[in-house]
């Protein structure tokens, strides 16, 4: 916990809201219109509805996944339902008065919930005011109080006929053991019979709060609780609270002057809040049923908040992202039959998406109107307009950023795709951006815009001919990319092409021949590619038309990454060389291919992303319409990893919960590495990234609450996605010891990631299972979105739909990873004075019970020891060794630095020793000089030279004088200086390697002599 106070408040709920506002539900099924009054609960947990007979029903506001009005809400297609709403009249304003709710447990399953206000423009202003509660970031990641208490509200709204709570009620509830609801009702001197209730003023807040403490016990929060009060005493002080808080809570990576520790004093103000007892809080002092709801509260969320607001860079070119993209939108099943539907549009985009596909095929006379389907299936059909309406509609409610419309275009009329192209540019209007931005023309070597700067806006990626102007670029074509070629426009000295003239030659070549193969493949060939690509393959000519409307997202058919990569291209025409870097140049990949070019060329790859985008999509034969991993092509930079949306695995799981945060904008801007072209990324690294500092995860499962409504013994599964180099290892627990599902104690050891290669591609994923692997509910969070310490981990449904009940309490801890080798030298850095009395004191003992010199803080022949005595471990290969700690300043030999992050300072000066040359900082320290000259410094008959003699002295006499004045400073006081410097002068009488170790070791003044001639001799003559 960095800050004692949430980043993220609670939404607030209109006052307009709570009052109700008198509607008409209608049901088109029933045919029914009843008056009702809608309101949403002061706390925006519920949005419900009172009929005239005093029944209500409730929906979630989690649930809710859409609010619409006017033209966009449903309307009654029954004559009988029209002429009650008087829709036949021509001066009708149903429209002002509509509004209708969508709901459902995913994007396929909804519920819609039709309403009709009396007055104008009220469904507006609810529809408006009830999605901005659905869309608040804590809605669907409050904390656990939040949910908890979202049951008691329940509670106390669903009353009897006599206005009480019936203790049925209860029992529905919690239905995972009756007998503990009941003896918890006893417990709190509550009636507990099935046909009893309950008067709501004797159930308020704290007798909830004693009933959910006896329902559910929490003695792991006891022990831990013990562990921290006043020893003997049944509280904790806020001494005690300050000190669990910082040393358990709060990240130990945090720098303190920036994020000081917690005080006693803003400690005061969380025992106010959670301390039930008035008494204990003005003491200044916790319960443990305190500690319970503490731990459960907004400050100990298990999420970073921050993380959840939009908070990355958004002014980078589009290609510097990740962009929440869809494979067959449309679908809502499987790829081979199934129902079509324009909804989809609309709650993919709701989700955040950004890029949607639509699959175009030629209209059946005699309206002759485009249809989208997914072509040579059992697919039902939707009309191109009906979606493209839906898009309009649902574009940018959840986000701002631009939308890439995907066309898989099959249609082969020049006037049918005419039409498609009016569509368009009458249904978006000025959202269509159809010429390129003045900042950034389409000519090589400019990057893309940003998605600040198409904020609003819709691109279209749809093959481009050549008959459309200067603008006009390269076309989709089959392969890799979604779309065979066009047959290309006559080459003259009087064309234009796309951005330079000429660039496109090679691929008209490529693209020439592919078609030439295409027209003489027979059936079975044409499915066999289908069965890889699907219909991608088989695109046709884009006309003029639809051609214009593309600008920066411009598909080519992808030949290799070296015809990929900036170049100089001569003009066949004109001589002239022109640079080959097209940024609005797009490929589309299967998984397959993708999967193919990354394994052989992954550093292309990654190369290739910061220039310019890909888009890849599932092979043809995922018939079920399953996806594939999208981690994998992330880790390679590729911008838009189109998955299935109508099927929530794995893998689309792992999806919407990465891009639930940064405001859920759809757009996650990428690590450094995968943008700067100065730099080089390997995703396939195993040892270290440079400037990245690894990150050691480790998380400890300690009990669930609330796991199931039935009583069943369950496991917890605890797995790492990230880089291939990353730990791999899914961890899972036994069994819980009983059927006990309402609060299960797992008593495991932590669960170890040691090595984090770049946490910010890595998430974690938590998920609880029932015996028999049946899922109960599961959580994925970005590894830099965790907070360490202490949390309850609520979880989420397949569909990462927040569920009110399950929980599990977790201990997280994150540091950086430190290997073992310098792990000695962390504490010491950390705090030097501790380090070093401790060491003396366990040196004097171990010299009185030996008789023997003190013990040194390091293993002498350690890079460790090197690294104390104020140098650079050597590396096998002679160079300096880096130590990675954060905020500490490493010096490089000739005064260059390396600070923790792997950042170098100036360079070693042209004078300064050079590698393999006499060098005691970078070398003789840590193995008592004997190595310091080097082959460089040698004589002809491999005796060292008088030069390197003497700067191996002159280093060895500075290196001990620092070691000598650091360890005085640390010990304190002229005390400790007088020990080092009699340390020194004893270790001055003992001849040899030993002797000069020690004085190294004890504080060798700068004044004293150097070793003596036969030292320095038994030295001579040794390599580096």
């Amino acid at each position: 916990m960095s800050l004692l106070n949430p980043v993220l408040l609670p939404p607030k709920v209109k006052a307009y809201l709570s009052q109700g506002e008198r509607f008409i539900k209608w049901d088109d099924e029933t045919t029914v219109a009843s008056p009702v009054i809608l309101r949403v609960d002061p706390k925006g947990y519920y949005l419900y509805w009172t009929y005239q007979s005093k029944e209500m029903e409730f929906l979630d506001i989690t649930s809710i996944r859409d609010t619409r009005f006017g033209k966009f809400a449903k309307m009654p297609k029954s004559q009988k339902l029209r002429d009650v709403f008087n829709m036949d009249f021509p001066d009708n304003s149903f429209l002002l008065k509509t509004l209708t709710v969508v709901s459902g447990p995913d994007m396929v399953d909804l519920t819609f919930h039709n309403f009709v206000s009396y007055k104008e423009n009220v469904g507006k202003a609810w529809a408006e005011d009830v999605l901005a509660l659905v869309k608040h970031p804590l809605t669907a990641n409050a904390s656990r109080s939040t949910f908890l208490d979202k049951i008691l509200v329940k509670l106390k709204m669903q009353l009897n006929s006599e206005g009480k709570i019936p203790v049925k009620n209860f029992f529905q509830m919690f239905p995972a053991d009756r007998k503990r609801v009941e003896a918890a009702l006893s417990a709190c001197h509550l009636p507990k019979g099935k046909n009893d209730a309950i008067n709501p003023e004797d159930f308020p807040e704290p007798v909830y709060k004693s009933f959910l403490m006896s329902l559910c016990p929490r003695p792991e929060i006891d022990e831990i609780f013990t562990s921290y009060h006043a020893k003997a005493k049944p509280y904790m002080t806020k001494e005690h609270l300050t000190k669990f808080i910082n040393q358990k809570q709060r990240d130990s990576r945090l720098n303190s002057l920036l994020f000081p520790p917690a005080r006693p004093d803003q400690v005061q103000g969380l025992i106010d809040k959670y301390e039930p007892s008035g008494i204990n809080a003005q003491r200044g002092q916790l319960s443990p049923e305190g500690m319970v709801w503490f731990l459960c509260g907004p400050e100990n969320s298990v999420l970073a908040q921050d993380k959840l607001l939009l908070h990355h860079d958004m002014t980078q070119p589009l290609n510097h992202y990740f962009i929440n993209s869809s494979h067959n939108t449309y679908l809502t099943a499987g790829q081979f039959s199934g129902l079509s539907s324009a909804e989809m549009y609309r709650q993919v985009l709701l989700s955040g998406c950004r890029c949607v596909e639509l699959d175009c095929w030629k209209g059946k006379p005699p309206d002759e109107e485009p249809i989208i389907t997914h072509g040579f299936t059992m697919t039902t059909d939707i009309f191109f307009k009906e979606a493209i309406e839906a898009i309009a509609e649902s574009a940018f409610k959840t986000s701002p950023y631009p939308i890439i419309l995907s066309f898989e275009n099959h249609v082969d009329s020049p006037r049918q795709q005419a039409k498609m192209a009016e569509y368009c540019r009458t249904i978006f209007g000025d959202m269509l951006l159809t010429e390129p931005l003045e900042k950034f023309p389409l000519k090589p070597g400019v990057p893309l815009p940003s998605p600040e700067d198409l904020r609003g806006k819709i691109l279209i990626k749809n093959k481009k001919n050549q008959f459309s102007g200067p603008t006009s670029s390269s076309k989709d074509t089959g392969g890799e990319a979604e779309g065979s070629s066009p047959p290309s426009a006559p080459a003259g000295e009087g064309t234009v092409w796309a951005g330079e003239e000429g660039t496109e030659l090679e691929e008209e070549e490529v693209e020439e021949e592919e078609e030439e193969e295409s027209g003489n493949l027979d059936e079975e060939e044409i499915k066999k590619m289908q069965s890889d690509e699907g219909t991608a393959g088989l695109e046709v000519t884009a006309y003029e038309e639809m051609s214009s409307l593309v600008n920066y997202i411009q598909p080519t058919k992808f030949v290799s990454f070296e015809f990929s990569a900036p170049r100089l291209f001569t003009c066949i025409f004109s001589g002239h060389k022109h640079k080959k870097n097209r940024s609005y140049v797009i490929s589309s990949f299967t998984e397959l291919k993708a999967y193919d070019l990354l394994s052989k060329a992954s550093v292309q790859f990654v190369d290739y992303n910061k220039r310019q985008m890909s888009r890849i999509y599932p092979k043809g034969t995922r018939m079920d319409s399953s996806n594939y991993m999208p981690q994998m092509f992330w880790n390679a930079g590729c911008q838009m990893v189109a998955l299935n949306f109508q099927t929530m695995d794995l893998p689309m799981q792992q999806n919407m919960a990465v891009f639930e945060f940064n405001g859920q904008s759809g757009y996650l801007l990428k690590h450094e590495f995968m943008r700067r072209p100065d730099k080089q990324f390997n995703p396939f690294s195993v040892d270290r990234i440079d400037v990245v500092v690894a990150t050691t995860l480790s998380i400890t499962v300690i009990s669930g609450q609330f796991l199931s409504e039935r009583s069943v013994r369950t496991y917890v599964e605890v797995e790492l996605f990230g880089l291939p180099g990353d730990p791999k290892r899914r961890y899972r627990t036994k069994l819980s010891p009983s059927t006990n599902s309402i609060n299960p104690v797992w008593k495991e050891e932590p669960f170890v990631f040691e090595k984090i290669l770049m946490p910010e591609l890595a998430s974690l994923r938590v998920a609880v299972m029932e015996e028999g692997n049946k899922f109960l509910g599961h959580r994925i969070i970005p590894i830099n979105a965790l907070n360490s310490g202490y949390h309850h981990l609520c979880l989420h449904s397949e569909s990462n739909m927040p569920l009110t009940m399950p929980a599990l309490f977790i201990f997280l801890e994150m540091k950086d990873y430190i290997p073992g080798a310098w792990a000695d030298l962390t504490v010491a850095l950390a705090n030097p004075i501790k380090f070093f009395s401790a060491h003396d004191t366990k040196s004097v003992k171990l010299k009185e019970a030996m008789g023997g010199l003190p013990e040194k803080p390091f293993p002498l022949a350690s890079p460790v020891a090197s690294q104390v005595n104020g140098a650079l471990a050597p590396t096998s290969n002679g160079s300096p060794g880096k130590v990675r700690g954060r905020g500490h300043i490493l010096r490089l030999p000739g005064g260059g630095v390396e600070e923790a992050n792997g950042a170098k300072g100036p360079p070693r000066a042209p004078d300064s020793p050079a590698r393999g040359s006499c060098s005691s900082q970078g070398r003789g320290q840590g193995r008592g000089y004997e190595r310091s000259c080097g082959a460089a410094d040698r004589q002809p008959g491999g005796a060292p030279g008088a030069k390197g003699r003497g700067e191996a002295a002159a280093a060895a006499r500075e290196g001990a004088a620092r070691v000598g004045a650091a360890r005085s400073a640390a010990l304190g006081g002229a005390a400790a200086a007088g020990r080092g410097a009699a340390g020194g002068a004893r270790a001055t009488g003992r001849g040899g390697r030993r002797g000069l170790q020690a004085r190294s070791r004890q504080g060798l003044s700068q004044e004293e002599e150097p070793a003596p001639r036969g030292e320095r001799r038994s030295r001579a003559g040794r390599g580096p």
